[in-house]
């Protein structure tokens, strides 16, 4: 059975920019949001950081682990450095039937390298490495590559753009974008197997060098698709 909207949701890495972007969009629409890091003292900064940006909005606190086992989706946006380590010490607090939306990007800065270069994972994508590392029954899509953390953080700054939502299975990139599109402003494109990956991942590195040659925070909307693509 599909979650209610009004349950919470993880955000593993909600202290980085694009995962407290998420964070505080999600919760002025109404999800009560489970903030999680390795560190409790640092969740908790990072809620009390939330809830002075979304006043009426549902924000706790908690070690990843914790916040994990509270949750019915979680939200992984750590830096590609840290989510092999991250997954790892999730094995057993995530179980069968949670669905995981990975937004991990695998930029060679994480190595110090450019961040317009990729890095060459062993499965081909991070989220395929997400689906690896993940205990069985796990459903693990992957989303969220091509939108601007700065945007996300600027409650003032309108969303126009699509989201890039790869999986396996169709009902699990569909009740991504159930969420996803929680936020104003954001439509889910199916872009199909989780494979797909690594192409939406690279298109990152590549929005990087356009933003950076342009001053700008650009997106990705993609034209003639059906206003409603879940449809």
């Amino acid at each position: 059975m599909p979650p209610s909207p009004t349950d919470p949701v993880a955000v593993i890495g909600a202290s980085g920019s694009l995962g407290f972007g998420l964070a505080i969009r999600l919760a002025r629409a109404g999800v009560p949001i489970v903030i999680g890091s390795r560190d409790r003292k640092r969740a908790t900064e990072t809620a009390t950081r939330a809830q002075a940006a979304i006043l009426d909005g549902s924000f706790v606190a908690h070690d990843n682990a914790n916040a994990v086992r509270e949750a019915h989706i979680v939200i992984l946006s750590v830096p590609f450095r840290n989510q092999s380590e991250t997954l790892a010490n999730l094995r057993d607090a995530l179980r069968p039937g949670q669905l995981l939306i990975d937004a991990t990007v695998p930029l060679a800065a994480a190595v110090s390298g450019k961040a317009t270069r990729m890095l060459g994972v062993w499965q081909g994508s991070a989220a395929e490495q997400a689906a690896e590392m993940a205990p069985a029954g796990v459903r693990v899509v992957s989303a969220l590559h091509t939108v601007s953390a700065a945007k996300l953080n600027d409650l003032d700054r309108v969303l126009d753009e699509d989201v890039l939502v790869c999986g396996d299975a169709r009902e699990d990139k569909r009740e991504a974008a159930l969420l996803i599109e929680r936020i104003d402003g954001l439509r889910c494109v199916d872009c199909g197997p989780l494979e797909s990956s690594r192409t939406t991942e690279s298109l990152t590195a590549l929005l990087i060098g356009v933003n950076t040659r342009y001053k700008v925070h650009a997106g990705i909307r993609l034209a003639g698709l059906p206003d409603v693509p879940w449809e």
